[in-house]
């Protein structure tokens, strides 16, 4: 199928909203939310030397195959399949990710909600004067509610349709263009007086002095897998995204761009928080629990804390939101494309979908517990077979797609912008993508389904 066949597509319209946008699909709960608590567990500084080259080494090859497959077909993670390998089961590989898209948001929409209970509690200064036993309640006895929950994880799927029903240019562009810089501000702000906290200075060596005799071949492993899924691999955004990438744009430089950017975020995140962990006497391993309980126990003992806590669970939506209207758009491209329905009822009917999905992972916390699914409540079974089996699953097969279905030639030639521009490290890539990232995708895979001890 030629571009002529294809209806006039929205576009991303600068280089500048092109990484603003990528970017932000890439930082979210996971950088934020998710590495510093593994980190903390990982041992901090030798953590981030394998995270960083992890990120370098799997991370770029496959963004830029998913941002190529997007880019040369010009359509959604499913049509693009179908455009460069029609007539073949590739396709499937999209079913994966808009599948893994479909589920992520059932369950991230649930945990972003929680950001928005725990601003309104930073503007009601509710952490003042509790120890973090009453801060561990006020948390339990919040996600096991019925109404509360659901009410904000609604508010924030109607915020993210609202933003992803104005298009590629009016909304997803527009909106990540301001948020991004915001969330960089925010950050760094949260940075500074982590920093000059008396004590933070252990923080700051525990994340930037590696300790190698701290590395188990299991954190090997949990800094692979941090690295592939903190990019947004495998669920079909990045081709989603390519789809909307203009035929002159440098794809190499933008996706180096877009990944130092969530890398520093990252970091960024690390020094916000292990500073303040370690001027607390916190253990920097705390867990999933380090952000709703451990860090306002910790903002309503040091000076300033109210406005910070309000600062950080701020930047908490913010990152939470970027990467939402990316997962949203996935699920919309497709309606949009392959069952021809206008953008405004595609995410209509997307968001009711994902929402009805959404209310069974937040009850399944709560008034749903004893409801089990291979003994996994569903919102637990919403993040294994997404984490697990289908972000890994697709990673795999786009590598394998664009290292040995699409080839070479085709590949060079989308990623060279049709021989503009000299590809010297493409021989890397194309040894990257043939066997390096399969065989380190499917280690991250046998690993994630417990068919692996380490």
């Amino acid at each position: 199928m030629s571009n002529s066949d294809l209806t006039p597509r929205d576009r991303f319209t600068s280089r500048f909203g092109i990484i603003a946008a990528a970017a932000g699909s890439a930082v979210g709960l996971g950088n934020i939310w998710k590495f510093p608590y593994v980190a903390g567990q990982g041992g901090g500084g030798a953590f981030l030397v394998v995270y960083v080259l992890f990120i370098a080494a799997i991370g770029l090859p496959v963004m830029l195959s998913e941002f190529s497959i997007g880019r040369r077909a010009q359509r959604n993670a499913i049509g693009s399949f179908k455009n460069l390998a029609p007539r073949t089961p590739w396709f499937l590989v999209g079913v994966m990710g808009v599948a893994a898209a479909f589920l992520i948001l059932s369950f991230y929409s649930a945990v972003a909600g929680w950001t928005l209970e725990y601003i309104i509690k930073s503007f009601s200064d509710a952490f003042a004067g509790r120890d973090e036993e009453e801060l561990n309640l006020m948390f339990s006895t919040f996600v096991s509610g019925t109404w509360r929950p659901l009410f904000w994880q609604l508010i924030f799927m109607v915020l993210t349709a609202w933003i992803v029903v104005a298009g590629i240019k009016q909304g997803i562009e527009k909106y990540t263009k301001v948020l991004m810089p915001l969330l960089i501000v925010m950050i760094l702000v949260l940075c500074v007086r982590s920093i000059t906290l008396p004590g933070g200075g252990a923080g700051l060596a525990f994340l930037f002095n590696p300790d190698f005799s701290k590395l188990t071949a299991g954190t090997l492993l949990g800094a692979l897998g941090q690295a592939f899924f903190s990019l947004s691999l495998g669920m079909g955004t990045l081709i989603t995204y390519g789809s909307y990438i203009q035929k002159n744009n440098n794809l190499s430089e933008t996706v180096i761009q877009v990944s130092v950017t969530d890398t520093l975020i990252a970091i960024l995140a690390g020094i916000a928080i292990f500073p303040a962990v370690f001027a607390f006497n916190i253990d920097p391993a705390e867990g999933p629990g380090l952000v709703f309980i451990t860090l306002p126990n910790i903002f309503q003992q040091m000076p300033g804390g109210y406005f910070f806590s309000i600062i950080f669970f701020t930047l908490l939506l913010i990152a939470a939101l970027t990467s939402s209207i990316s997962i949203l758009e996935v699920v919309v491209a497709y309606i949009v494309e392959e069952l021809h329905l206008t953008r405004k009822r595609a995410t209509i009917l997307a968001s009711v979908m994902i929402s009805v999905l959404g209310i069974f992972c937040s009850l399944s916390l709560g008034i749903l517990s004893d409801f089990r699914i291979f003994g996994l409540v569903i919102f637990d079974l919403m993040d294994f077979t997404a984490s697990n089996l289908l972000l890994p699953l697709g990673g795999l097969f786009i590598v394998l797609f664009v290292g040995w279905y699409l080839g070479a030639g085709p590949a060079r030639n989308e990623i060279s912008n049709e021989g503009a521009l000299r590809l010297g490290y493409f021989p890397l890539f194309m040894f990257l993508v043939r066997f390096i990232a399969p065989f380190a995708i499917t280690l991250v895979f046998i690993y994630g389904l417990g068919l692996i001890r380490i």
